[in-house]
């Protein structure tokens, strides 16, 4: 499954006990399905060595020229993949050197059949094929000392020619010697098709999963986000993990990791189903165990036959709380301030789509400093290790590292979190999702329940004055108290419980106010005739943004305005 690979193999067999050297010229670009490349027939040289000259190779204590270089028939391939028995002579870096093939020698090439190298009209180019400069052995030897065999896949497409050579002290090829090259060039393309082909479902594989990933994170307030994902082996390189960070009402922030069981295009195509109705649960503001219910029955949709694992949870940096469910991941791991490593023990519940359970929320205090770890099983479980011995592995790397720099950047900690985990070891595909929770100084926030009576604006008026002036937001009291006043105005029309009021200030100046009514208002034209219907336009003209949101408790309403740039809350950074 690897051209690389398959290429050296060719070497290995054809030198020395065949030839003293061999040279592939792969086609430019490399075909990858079962219809011929227009243009004319074009060869570049390849090279499986990251760095120029080629080594010996097949060669009794002679190195061999390893991998590294681009995708296979992608921008950049270059070389030449070459064996020969002396010890090579430095030569000059390979460049991208490529031969137009025409003539006789591309009938020879199309034709299929090995040919030797005196063949007449063929002559200067097979000289561009052996010259130093790509990392062939020299000038073309004289008599039957050289064999071309072209290397044709599927449907007969040429993919490119092994160029076979031998040295004046051995005699030369045969007739017999053509059969036995005939029979490396064919096993080699074939070897070389089904690397190409796995290439390129690989790529489209990788390509699908990471689409449904998120392309960035959020930037909320009050909290830091890093994330990693590595691809399992490449004998199944595709799978079902995703993680997701997803922006709540209040500040609030969802924090999803997820993982589909199996390894194929489909358990990839449920992934992206199962992730799209999370984000559509996460906001209904939802709790954890309701999400993770409604995700349950929506895979059921989808078959029994796809079952997941997922944990959700819900970070409040202003309460400094953290509400989670689990249905059948691995524990999450809490680094605590100072650098103690805390396993959550959060009810497991069932897995996603096996039905008829409920799950259970679990809420806990969330330190200011703290850093939280979600991750797939592959981080943590592999042939040779279970999952609980797994967890206190990573739970000591995570402790080692914030002994070292406390507390350690998000980014150092998710590379000690992954780096214990080598290539090889990877039987499943990895997602890691950390959030460092800064939280939202109690000092920053203002909070009131008003009930809900007609003198209720005047108050909320007046309490908006009084704290934007000990914020030191005098500039902002005129639009502030306007805007308030017209949002609780309409709350407490439609209202039968107290009416929530919140001010917060952190890079802007956000007002919330709740209510109990499922009545979401909508901005209306106001005729010159009408008493009413101008609240929401002009909160729409003062404030940066505005919107309104339905809770399961009711519906919050919210506007923000800039803060000047001094008067700002300070975002820590790494």
């Amino acid at each position: 499954m690897d051209l690389d690979e398959t290429l050296h193999e060719l070497c290995r067999a054809a030198v020395p006990a065949f030839a003293d050297a061999a040279v592939v010229h792969l086609r430019d670009p490399l075909p990858a399905g079962e219809e011929e490349p227009p243009g004319p027939l074009v060869l570049r040289p390849h090279s499986a060595g990251p760095e120029p000259p080629p080594a010996a190779c097949g060669v009794p204590g002679g190195p061999v020229d390893r991998g590294g270089g681009a995708a296979p028939g992608g921008p950049g391939h270059r070389g030449g993949v070459r064996a020969t028995g002396p010890p090579p002579r430095a030569a000059p870096p390979l460049g991208p050197a490529r031969l137009t093939v025409t003539g006789r020698l591309a009938e020879l090439l199309a034709a299929g059949r090995p040919a030797f190298g005196d063949v007449p009209g063929i002559a200067a180019e097979v000289a561009e094929l052996l010259s130093p400069a790509v990392g062939g052995p020299g000038p073309v030897p004289p008599g039957r000392r050289l064999i071309i065999a072209p290397l044709r896949g599927r449907e007969h497409i040429v993919m490119g020619a092994a160029v076979l050579v031998r040295h004046p002290d051995r005699p030369p090829f045969t007739g017999d010697d053509l059969l036995v090259a005939s029979q490396l060039a064919t096993h080699t393309a074939l070897g070389m098709n089904k690397a190409v082909l796995y290439g390129r479902e690989v790529s489209v594989a990788d390509a699908l999963q990471r689409t449904m990933l998120p392309s960035s994170l959020p930037e909320p307030i009050g909290v830091r986000l890093a994330t990693r994902y590595l691809p399992s082996s490449k004998t199944a390189r595709i799978g079902g993990d995703w993680y997701d960070a997803i922006p709540l009402p209040g500040n609030r922030v969802a924090l999803v990791i997820g993982d589909v069981m199996g390894h194929s295009m489909t358990s990839a195509a449920i992934m992206g189903q199962l992730r799209t109705t999370v984000q559509t649960l996460a906001g209904l503001d939802l709790s954890p165990d309701e999400v993770l219910h409604h995700l349950d029955e929506q895979a059921q949709r989808l078959g029994s036959q796809h079952m997941a694992t997922c944990l959700y949870g819900i970070y409040d940096p202003i309460a400094h709380r953290l509400l989670v469910a689990n249905a059948g991941h691995p524990p999450p791991v809490l680094l605590q301030p100072g650098g103690r490593g805390q396993v959550l023990r959060i009810p497991p519940g069932p897995p996603i789509g096996v039905g008829g359970v409920g799950f259970e929320t679990v809420e806990m205090f969330a330190p200011t400093g703290a850093t939280l770890l979600l991750y797939t099983d592959g981080l943590v479980e592999s042939r040779d290790t279970d999952v609980s011995t797994g967890v206190e592995r990573l739970r000591d790397r995570l402790h080692t590292t914030a002994q070292v720099l406390d507390p350690p950047p998000l980014e150092l900690l998710c590379d000690a979190a992954v780096g214990g985990v080598g290539p090889r070891d990877r039987d499943d595909d990895i997602a890691l999702l950390a959030a460092r929770f800064d939280g939202i100084p109690s000092y920053n926030v203002a909070y009131w329940f008003l009930d809900p009576k007609p003198q209720t604006a005047g108050r909320a008026r007046r309490l908006t004055r009084r704290t934007l002036h000990r914020w030191q937001l005098d500039s902002l009291l005129e639009t502030t108290e306007l805007m308030v006043s017209e949002v609780v105005t309409n709350a407490v029309r439609y209202a039968t419980r107290p009416v929530t009021l919140r001010l917060l200030r952190t890079d802007v100046l956000r007002c919330e106010v709740g209510d109990d009514s499922p009545f979401v208002p909508r901005m209306l034209h106001a005729r010159p005739g009408d008493e009413g219907g101008r609240g929401l336009f002009l909160v729409n003209q003062l404030a940066r943004r505005w919107g309104a949101t339905r809770l399961s408790t009711g519906k919050l309403v919210w506007f923000e305005q800039r803060l000047p740039r001094d008067l700002r809350m300070e975002i820590p950074e790494d």
